[in-house]
């Protein structure tokens, strides 16, 4: 198999506490990088999912008070549409 080297900058604080993790994983940044590019190739892609749509704290806070009333027993359901449009008087 024929090598090449890769030349990439990144800030020192990142790569040095990449190199920390790896380290503890047994790997060093060489094996860890061109595990990334196998995974790459094998996956025809980027092997992670790149998200921008993180919710907001407004949101967090919703979807939390909606888990909590999904599992609070006093509170009242509904399992059909008529049986919340009854309920409201619709």
């Amino acid at each position: 198999m024929a090598t090449t080297n890769l030349n990439i900058r990144t800030d020192k604080d990142i790569k040095d506490k990449a190199e920390k993790i790896f380290s503890e994983l047994g790997l060093n940044m060489t094996t860890a990088v061109n595990m990334f590019l196998r995974t790459t190739i094998r996956e025809n892609g980027i092997p992670f999912t790149l998200k921008l749509d993180t919710p907001n704290e407004l949101t967090i806070a919703a979807i939390e008070e909606g888990r909590r009333i999904a599992t609070d027993p006093k509170i009242k359901s509904y399992s059909t549409i008529d049986e919340l449009k009854k309920a409201l008087e619709v």
